[in-house]
Parts: structure tokens; C-alpha cells; sequence
């Protein structure tokens, strides 16, 4: 099977370089590009729910982890060629501990993605030798001034 670029590029900024407004900009296009799936979504607010609480709203965090959690429950154990059960376990967890901030703050952390399949772990190792990260990380929505993410450019 052979996966979408933007996901690759996704699961490079998720895992390599922890760069979730990334994350955010190449899933959010997948996502329109599929339709809106429900799943894509899901994953692109994991990203976000932890931007916002590695940025300190604790508040958006929270809702977008909830939500992500809620749907992505909702799919088998191993989607798109990743362990997504231990991914709705760890944000779930995410969830409780945020939902106890206020009487128990913690530090963040970063989740990782557990890649399953032998296929996608090689697209990502070689997307990833020609995706440098995005430095310095960006901190909100700016006009690109590169082109997408796209490597034909479209």
C-alpha cells in the first residue's frame, strides 16, 4: 500500500520533529481532500490539542484531545498502518490528567505515533531524508512562503 505524501509528512512532523502546527497545515489539506473524513480530523486534532497545551491552554488542549479521543475510539486497533489503540489510550490518558490540571498540573510531554506497518515505516524513513524540519517552528497561521507540501508542487 502506498500512503498519501501528506500523511507521511504528518506522522515525519508528529514524531521527528514534534512540530504540530505542521502537523495541523499538512493534515488539515488530506482531510479536505478526503472529504472531511472523520479520521483524518481526529488525528489532526491530536496534534493540535497538544499544541495548544505544550502553548499553555490547558482549556483547548483538553477540548481537542476529547474530541480526537471520542472518534479515533470509534476505529480498529491498527489504522493506516498505525497502532491507533495505543494512541486513544495515551490521549485518553491525556484527557484525565488534563481534566485534573487545575487540582494536579503536570508538565507536558509529546505522544509518538507507533508505526505497525513495515511499508509505511520505510515511506516515512525515506520522506523523511528529503522533509527538513520547519525551523524555527512556527507559533500561528502565516502566509507560506514556500510552496505546500506538495513535492510536484500542486
Amino acid at each position: 500500500m502506498a500512503y498519501e505524501p501528506l500523511y507521511l509528512a504528518y506522522l515525519i512532523y508528529f514524531n521527528r520533529d514534534r512540530d504540530y502546527f505542521e502537523c495541523h497545515e499538512v493534515l488539515e489539506e488530506l482531510w479536505l481532500e478526503k472529504q472531511r473524513d472523520p479520521l483524518y480530523k481526529a488525528l489532526l486534532q491530536v496534534a493540535v490539542g497538544l499544541y495548544h497545551f505544550r502553548n499553555a491552554n490547558v482549556r483547548g488542549g483538553l477540548i481537542l484531545l476529547k474530541q480526537s479521543h471520542e472518534v479515533l475510539g470509534r476505529y480498529p486497533a491498527v489504522t493506516l498502518g498505525i497502532d491507533l489503540a495505543k494512541l486513544v489510550r495515551e490521549a485518553g490518558a491525556y484527557v484525565a490528567r488534563l481534566e485534573a490540571y487545575s487540582d494536579q498540573p503536570f508538565d507536558y510531554y509529546d505522544l509518538t505515533i507507533s508505526i505497525v506497518d513495515p511499508v509505511l515505516e520505510e515511506e516515512v524513513r525515506l520522506a523523511a531524508e528529503s522533509t527538513p524540519p520547519v525551523l524555527p517552528q512556527r507559533r500561528g497561521p502565516q502566509q507560506p512562503d514556500r510552496p505546500r507540501h506538495r513535492p510536484d508542487g500542486a
